[in-house]
Order: C-alpha cells, then structure tokens, then sequence
C-alpha cells in the first residue's frame, strides 16, 4: 500500500501548517482556543462538552511547548 505513506505525509504537513498558521496567528490566545472549539464542534457535533475543552486545551499547550 504506497498511498498510506502518501496520506500520512500529506496529513503531517497540513498539520505542521495549521500549527504554524496558529502560532503565527494575529489573534489572542482566547479567541484562538475559540476558534479552535468552533471548528471541532463543526465537524464533531456529537463530541462532549468536557472532551471538546479537554481536547482544545491539549492543542493549546502542545502549540505552546513549539
């Protein structure tokens, strides 16, 4: 299977842009874990309440730690 390495590839570098695109973001941290919130709630809208927080607060600091 040739094009798993492929997807991984092109999954690892959407997410290396993404986190740079929010580490590079004009936009406070607020408004940021705000947006980060909206978006999983868009594509996740059975996710929890309490796992959604959980989840953007994880984001939030691995992006801190870069």
């Amino acid at each position: 299977m040739k094009t798993l390495p492929a997807i991984l590839a092109i999954a690892g570098g959407v997410a290396a842009g993404a986190a740079v695109g929010l580490l590079l973001a004009p936009t406070s941290g607020k408004e940021t874990r705000k947006s980060i919130r909206d978006f999983v709630k868009s594509k996740c809208p059975a996710m929890k309440e309490h796992k959604l927080e959980a989840l953007v607060e994880k984001i939030k600091e691995e992006l801190e730690e870069v």
